[in-house]
């Protein structure tokens, strides 16, 4: 297994102009990110757009990412889905494809109960094997909140090992739970409370800084961590701008990474004042734009 902590990418996942996942540019892309940075890669997550790429596209795209960077990052898959069957179904291919973790959302639009989302999990559990669950806390998007007490009886679960929390309000340790930030300008303060990483967006592009944080938390200088952290402040909130991941992908189109920062629908490009936004932030990290 795998340790699931320190510096996690939840990938974009590229469209060609046509509209297809471009695989090309998702394994240059992944390669990027593991040479500057991430300890680790997540593939079909919510900057993924998980909600509107294919089982077939998503799995084709992990395989690609997998052989590009080999066996020594982190590859993590998002196995949740509002559907539990559906999830199940999806934990056993991440299974046998040799993915490193699932990520698991809470399901999302049917809105369970505690009852309900304890069962969710048990059952993506029970077909995971030794691959590790990471539970994925984001009511801004699900509308159902995962509470403390009931994350602890998550942690009950035996491959279900850390929560990536999104919501901030509930930011603590949870006892047998590894503590991943779930948003970018949480990741210092994650870091503070002694959790394990965080699964971001920011590394994309500035992911040596991020790591520079990692590391220094890890040796014990916080000062250091918080001084890298406030030089990021106004790349976080451009890449909040508007819904995730659109202005990522914005970003990375401007600085060259990927040759277009095409969506699939209903979501849709950055405006022009949410681009200005999003050239300035890159300006103050020291990345030089290399289109419009």
């Amino acid at each position: 297994m795998k340790p699931i902590r320190g510096v996690i990418t939840a990938m974009v996942t590229p469209f060609a102009e046509d509209g297809r996942v471009d695989m090309d540019t998702g394994r240059r892309l992944a390669a990027h990110l593991v040479a500057h940075g991430s300890h680790g890669i997540v593939i079909s997550g919510s900057t993924g757009e998980s909600a509107t790429i294919t089982d077939p596209e998503a799995f084709e795209l992990m395989d690609a990412v997998r052989a590009e960077v080999g066996e020594g990052p982190l590859i993590a898959f998002g196995t949740g889905t509002n559907d539990t069957r559906h999830s199940v179904e999806l934990t056993e291919e991440a299974v046998r494809r040799g993915a490193d973790a699932a990520l698991v959302v809470t399901p999302y639009y049917n809105k369970p109960n505690p009852a309900g989302i304890l069962a969710h999990f048990e059952a993506i559990a029970a077909v995971a094997g030794e691959m590790p669950i990471v539970a994925y806390n984001i009511p801004s998007r699900v509308v159902v909140n995962i509470p403390p007490a009931l994350l602890a009886e998550l942690a009950q679960i035996d491959n279900v090992v850390a929560v990536k929390q999104a919501n901030d309000d509930d930011l603590q340790p949870i006892e047998g739970l590894g503590l991943l930030a779930g948003n970018d300008d949480t990741f210092l303060r994650t870091l503070e409370l002694g959790g394990v990483g965080g699964i971001l967006v920011a590394s994309h592009l500035a992911g040596p800084q991020m790591r520079e944080m990692w590391d220094a938390a890890e040796a014990g200088d916080l000062d250091r961590a918080r001084e890298v952290d406030a030089g990021l402040r106004e790349l976080y909130a451009a890449l909040a701008v508007t819904t995730n991941p659109i202005p990522v992908k914005a970003a990375l189109a401007m600085t060259g990474l990927i040759p277009t920062d095409r969506l699939r629908l209903p979501l849709v490009s950055v405006d022009t004042e949410q681009r200005a936004i999003v050239r300035a932030a890159l300006e103050s990290v020291g990345l030089t734009p290399v289109t419009p």
